[in-house]
């Protein structure tokens, strides 16, 4: 015990030395905790240039967002897959309508039919309709082209019920059963080329008319206001007179002419019936632009 008091027994220098040591720590300690010896410079996060760089780093940030995004090129709507549908924004109901729609054989054709089918808001719509792509047939669809309004052609009209043939439209023309656009526009063309028609017989000069629809055509019109035609007299007509009259080529108005010729005159033009190459028809024609005198 004499021991160990005489460990714990300083003398008076001995104690003013341990509080001196003791003041010293402490002294250490409270600079250690409470004196800052860092030498960096304090940061001011709220200067211009910060601010400045933040906000360029912010845009890099949103355009990096955006690139990452997959990328929505045109396409048809019924086709979408359940994929497709969660990258476009569709919810599983959504897409699960727009299915259901399809399995029945359906088409979406429209941007409100795909609203009424899917169910979509207004702001989604919006943002993924204007990459709706449909078929030519659907967003161009070809007019219906209406059939003409034949007439029965096959009983004969009175003379007063007849359309004046040098008056009559296409349209009225097309009423006639083997008469489409093409051949109403070439009856039309013909007609402008003589001037006029002067008499119904002419019809047969028009290219791709058959006989029969000849015969339906003047069923319904006939020529009432005919042009005048100065006709040649054949006996004293050249060949090329006589190759002026439409529909006869110079090879014809030759034989013609030779015919004549040699029976030096033609009372009739009925004696012109006497020549091989010259059809009934024809002679009806040509007797339009010849008298015999």
């Amino acid at each position: 015990m004499k021991n160990y008091k005489s460990h714990l027994t300083f003398s008076k220098n001995e104690r003013s030395g341990i509080f001196l040591l003791v003041a010293i720590i402490f002294g250490f300690l409270s600079v250690y905790f409470f004196v800052d010896f860092s030498t960096e410079k304090i940061l001011d996060t709220g200067s211009t240039e910060i601010v400045k760089i933040q906000n360029e780093i912010d845009s890099l940030k949103l355009a990096k967002t955006k690139n990452s995004k997959p990328k929505v090129y045109p396409f048809n709507p019924n086709f979408i897959t359940e994929y497709k549908a969660y990258t476009l924004g569709l919810s599983v109901k959504e897409y699960d309508n727009l299915k259901a729609y399809r399995a029945k054989d359906k088409w979406v054709n429209s941007v409100s039919d795909f609203k009424k089918v899917t169910g979509v808001s207004d702001s989604l719509l919006a943002t993924i309709s204007p990459y709706f792509k449909f078929p030519d047939w659907v967003t161009n669809p070809k007019p219906k082209k209406s059939k003409p309004n034949y007439v029965n052609s096959i009983v004969e009209k009175a003379y007063s019920e007849k359309i004046d043939l040098n008056k009559a439209t296409k349209e009225q023309l097309q009423q006639v059963s083997g008469i489409g656009e093409a051949l109403s526009t070439r009856i039309i063309n013909y007609r402008n080329k003589l001037g006029g028609f002067s008499d119904e017989i002419q019809l047969h000069n028009v290219y791709g008319l058959e006989p029969i629809v000849i015969k339906k055509t003047t069923n319904l019109f006939t020529v009432k206001t005919p042009k005048e035609i100065n006709k040649i007299n054949i006996n004293t007509a050249s060949a090329s007179d006589i190759a002026t009259i439409p529909g006869v080529s110079f090879q014809l108005a030759k034989e013609i002419w030779e015919f004549r010729r040699l029976r030096e005159r033609i009372e009739s033009l009925s004696e012109l019936e006497k020549i091989d190459k010259l059809s009934a028809v024809k002679l009806q024609l040509i007797q339009l632009y010849l008298f015999a005198k």
